[in-house]
């Protein structure tokens, strides 16, 4: 095909549905924080840094989902080596979700693991189409 590489359709459907994922994520875990600050005798100074992190990792997963379709879709490496590097910074997070912050419940485990895997997943993607469009 003359050199030219097609952007990565398993790469692009698993950056919608990691969209769609994390929007229920987000309102699961803030439902999650809002249930333990009322049932759980959750420390004030605590609850703010978790709230805090969850809308940060919103900003980081709305910019890292934007990046990595339009690197995908123009087949640039930046906007994709950009992508994954908020990657990072979004896992960080998931692992605090995962296992420092307050209070961690099954549902916690649960809904990061499944982050944490998508993200893996995401990740090699991301790698192969940014090795595809160096080459």
């Amino acid at each position: 095909n003359g050199g030219h590489q097609l952007p990565s359709l398993p790469l692009q459907i698993l950056l919608y549905v990691n969209g769609v994922y994390y929007t229920f994520y987000f309102l699961a875990t803030l439902a999650m924080i809002v249930y333990k600050s009322q049932v759980f005798s959750y420390p004030d100074d605590f609850l703010a840094p978790d709230l805090t992190l969850l809308l940060v990792m919103a900003v980081l997963e709305a910019l890292r989902l934007y990046l990595g379709s339009k690197g995908n879709l123009t087949e640039e490496e930046a906007p994709l080596g950009l992508s994954l590097a908020l990657t990072a910074g979004s896992v960080l997070v998931s692992i605090y979700f995962l296992g420092w912050q307050t209070y961690v419940l099954r549902a916690d485990v649960l809904l990061n693991a499944v982050l944490l895997f998508a993200y893996g997943l995401e990740s090699v993607l991301k790698l192969m189409a940014i090795a595809a469009a160096v080459s």
